[in-house]
């Protein structure tokens, strides 16, 4: 999004009418944080034979990083490159996702809980891409992703709920890939 216009400085130089006109500031601001939403930065061990990052240690099933969350169930999905997954959505259960960082997705998250501090809050940023984290997404908070690269990209995520897919016990709904809009999924220009 464009940043608010400065006004010009005595030091400036003076720009044509048409590019005056265009002209506006990045905004560097840090995003909104969705409340519950938690990004843990993670370490990566290298050495000459390779790398290894931790995801987590679990004592009887809980993340030490993420207090409060215990793991009952780990998954493994694979996107295909250009693809959209989106937006799927639970009641009861939190995800805690990992995108290795050879891998390259936007995640797009958008509170959906009534009476939330950051209901309609919406948060996008890239997972993958040279870094090691992992992202709390808490019950009521919608989530989907693109993989931006070329390759197919993966996702190691943990949950809090075990699957099912009977649909009186399911805690998996879903809204429309465009509910924000088509263009949330497009790669920003400029």
């Amino acid at each position: 999004m464009p940043g608010p216009r400065r006004p010009t400085n005595e030091n400036d130089v003076e720009l044509n009418a048409r590019s005056k006109d265009a002209f506006f500031r990045q905004n560097y601001a840090p995003a909104t944080r969705i409340e519950g939403v938690e990004i843990v930065e993670l370490k990566r061990f290298v050495d000459d034979g390779g790398a290894i990052t931790e995801l987590g240690r679990l004592s009887a099933g809980l993340h030490s990083q993420l207090p409060g969350f215990e793991v009952k169930q780990v998954n493994y999905s694979e996107i295909e490159p250009g693809a959209i997954k989106a937006y799927h959505m639970h009641l009861r259960q939190t995800d805690v996702w990992y995108v290795p960082p050879h891998d390259k997705l936007m995640l797009v998250l958008h509170d959906c809980r009534k009476g939330s501090k950051t209901e309609g809050a919406t948060m996008r940023f890239v997972l993958g891409d040279g870094k090691d984290r992992l992202v709390r997404i808490p019950p009521g908070v919608a989530h989907g992703c693109t993989n931006l690269a070329r390759e197919k990209g993966r996702i190691l995520y943990f949950v809090d709920v075990q699957f099912s897919p009977d649909p009186k016990e399911t805690d998996e709904g879903r809204l429309p890939w465009d509910f924000l809009g088509a263009e949330i999924w497009q790669v920003q220009k400029g």
